[in-house]
């Protein structure tokens, strides 16, 4: 249902059509390469800057919420955003094609790397991409870090959460659990610990040069309780779906089985975005259910940071190691993973906005849940620092080493120089990074 307003200026912008919409959303699932600050500054600058169809207050309150929402926050701000201007339609449009042509330029890296990824000079590639990886691993760390611990209490609970997975190897959903209790008991005995500043908003009259702003009456906004059971229960039943496929059509049911439920828990744990759900997902996926490597799982992540598209993306490579693996070898298999972690990834993330946004666009000025949720950021941070740890002793300590990889080691370094010192962009440096490995490579081969 679409976005209605009142008694507005003339001069206000119009409602843009669904198909201008769509084109922007399909051109931004090609090019939202940079991570989620990447995605969202282009939303920013085309949505608010440009068209002005959504003001930067309303952007804002969005941003913050998906933010604090389980999931890939930039996709799930596609979502909200397409929702506000074209309803359900644009909200599924914005969120599918968000995420559509990384599905299937990584499927098609994917099997390329399982195809040649053993040839000596492809092994030497992705030698150099692992140390890189690394450094960006650490600086999101930094980043994320800085934006999230707002005072020792932050940072205590950060710690604290790194312990906890690290020292302890208590599973990520229970820490998830664990600063949400946390966050509830000091509200109520110690409220001063959790607070945050105000975000400003622009002048009311600013306001009235955007088609969607802080006074627009988004009407799906007063959906009763019926209208949105049905779309859970809708949702539910698409769930549902692929395991009565699975259990009809397939001889490996179990594998499916757990494939989807893993992913499903993984999607609905994934405060944080990407780097707070990996140790987990490389926990369970590496250590337990054996589906890849340690190194085969640095390797996902460095194809995840070379194509569009938000980086949990990475666990749909993991979902086609789990099929190429678990089928011997089967490439046919392997897409089949690959589709189906998309998709139990990804289903919660409309849920969560289609269903979510009529409540969470009555929730403009609730400070008091923005604090206590921030207390379940500081414990991403501290689980971030654990995956900076795990694929850091992966690199440089790898199995077939007896002592520390120097180039691994020194290459990290200067990754960390490159990136954060002299600003060289994310992209451009992955490509440096592997001809360095092929280089380093050639160099060693010929004079050993």
């Amino acid at each position: 249902m679409d976005t209605s307003t009142q008694h507005f200026p003339a001069s206000r912008p119009v409602k843009p059509g669904f198909r201008e919409a769509l084109l922007f959303w399909l051109k931004l699932g090609f090019i939202s390469f940079g991570g989620p600050a990447g995605q969202i500054a282009i939303m920013h600058t085309f949505l608010v800057d440009q068209k002005k169809w959504i003001s930067d207050s309303k952007f804002l309150h969005a941003l913050n919420y998906c933010m604090l929402l389980p999931g890939p926050e930039a996709q799930q701000l596609a979502t909200y955003m397409g929702w506000l201007l074209h309803g359900v339609r644009g909200g599924l449009a914005a969120g599918i094609l968000f995420v559509l042509p990384s599905v299937f330029i990584l499927l098609g890296l994917s099997m390329l790397y399982v195809t040649y990824g053993t040839i000596p000079w492809v092994a030497a590639l992705f030698y150099g991409l692992k140390p890189a990886v690394v450094a960006i691993v650490a600086l999101a760390l930094l980043k994320i870090g800085k934006k999230s611990l707002h005072s020792p209490f932050h940072y205590a609970v950060a710690l604290l959460s790194f312990v906890a997975i690290f020292f302890l190897n208590i599973p990520f959903p229970y820490i998830i659990l664990g600063a949400m209790a946390v966050a509830f008991v000091v509200r109520k005995l110690h409220p001063s610990l959790l607070q945050e500043g105000k975000d400003g908003v622009r002048s009311a009259a600013d306001e009235q040069n955007y088609y969607i702003n802080a006074s627009s009456k988004v009407a799906e906004s007063q959906l009763g309780p019926k209208q949105l059971l049905v779309r859970g229960i809708s949702v539910l039943l698409l769930w549902l779906m692929p395991f009565v496929l699975f259990y009809s059509l397939s001889r490996h049911f179990a594998f499916w089985k757990t494939l989807s439920l893993f992913f499903t828990k993984a999607a609905l744990v994934t405060f944080g975005g990407a780097y707070a759900v990996l140790p987990y997902v490389a926990q369970v996926s590496v250590e337990k259910l054996h589906w890849l490597t340690e190194l085969q799982m640095i390797d996902g992540l460095a194809l995840g940071e070379t194509t569009p598209g938000p980086l949990v993306m990475v666990l749909v490579f993991v979902g086609f190691m789990a099929g190429y693996s678990t089928y011997g070898g089967s490439l046919l298999m392997g897409a089949l993973g690959l589709l189906t972690t998309t998709f139990f990834t990804f289903l919660p993330c409309f849920l969560f906005i289609l269903a979510g946004g009529p409540l969470i666009e009555r929730t403009h000025g609730n400070v008091k849940v923005k604090a206590m949720l921030g207390v379940v950021t500081a414990a991403v941070v501290g689980v971030i620092l654990n995956l900076t740890v795990y694929f850091g002793r992966a690199v440089v300590f790898p199995e077939s080493f007896r002592f520390p990889d120097l180039f691994a080691l020194t290459w990290i370094i200067i990754s960390v120089v490159a990136l954060y010192r002299f600003k060289i962009g994310m992209i451009p440096w992955i490509g440096v990074s592997a001809l360095a490995g092929l280089l380093y490579y050639l160099v060693t081969a010929y004079l050993f």
